[in-house]
């Protein structure tokens, strides 16, 4: 009797953690689908700036003038710094780093993220000091709104960076915080390689 008791509830363990095991892998599919569509917007996004550089300028400056590869290669650096440690630090959760070295590396990686941020909008100032606003022509519209599209997309990576500490604090390193500390990193990397995309259209091309 106590065996057959035994091999239930083995069973039912068996059972929970294979509902469980594919739960996450729905959950990390569907994840990957919204990067992908994601991905499509951005794309879209570039498709529209590449047409307003050469057709959209009208009395505005051009990229050669309006750019410079100063403050563009230091964003960059940051935000590839930042793909680094982020990457560090989901390799510390899944080989069983502590929970305080893995916030101290996500608090890394949030900061370089805040150092990009500071620096696109100084940038912006910048420009919208001098009269390089939006309305002066197409192509300053298509800029502000790709570059303003990833920024954005790395202000909702920062705070969703902050609420997972805040869940790290309160419930500690479940399979649920993991799951989600994962797929910010997938979130996070995908961010970088956009990046590389704009950086290299927006801001070399345009330099050179």
């Amino acid at each position: 009797m106590s065996a057959t008791m035994s091999n239930t509830g083995a069973a039912h363990a068996a059972s929970h953690d294979h509902g469980h095991h594919d739960k996450t892998g729905t959950v990390i599919f569907g994840f990957w689908i919204f990067l992908m569509s994601d991905l499509i917007a951005f794309s879209l996004m570039i498709a529209n700036y590449a047409d307003a550089e050469w057709h959209g300028i009208a009395n505005g400056p051009s990229p050669h003038e309006l750019f410079s590869l100063g403050l563009p290669t230091i964003e960059t650096m940051a935000l590839l710094i930042s793909t680094f440690t982020f990457g560090i630090c989901t390799l510390g959760m899944k080989y069983g780093a502590s929970m305080k070295r893995t916030v101290g590396w996500l608090v890394l990686t949030l900061a370089l993220g805040a150092i990009f941020l500071g620096i696109e909008l100084y940038e912006f100032h910048e420009f919208w000091t001098e009269g390089n606003t939006p309305q002066v022509s197409g192509f300053l519209t298509a800029y502000y709104s790709l570059v303003g599209l990833h920024g954005l997309h790395v202000t909702s990576g920062i705070i969703w960076g902050i609420l997972l500490m805040i869940q790290m604090k309160t419930f500690g390193m479940n399979d649920l915080i993991k799951s989600r500390l994962v797929r910010l990193g997938l979130f996070w990397h995908m961010l970088d390689i956009v990046w590389i995309a704009l950086f290299t259209k927006v801001y070399l091309m345009g330099v050179l």
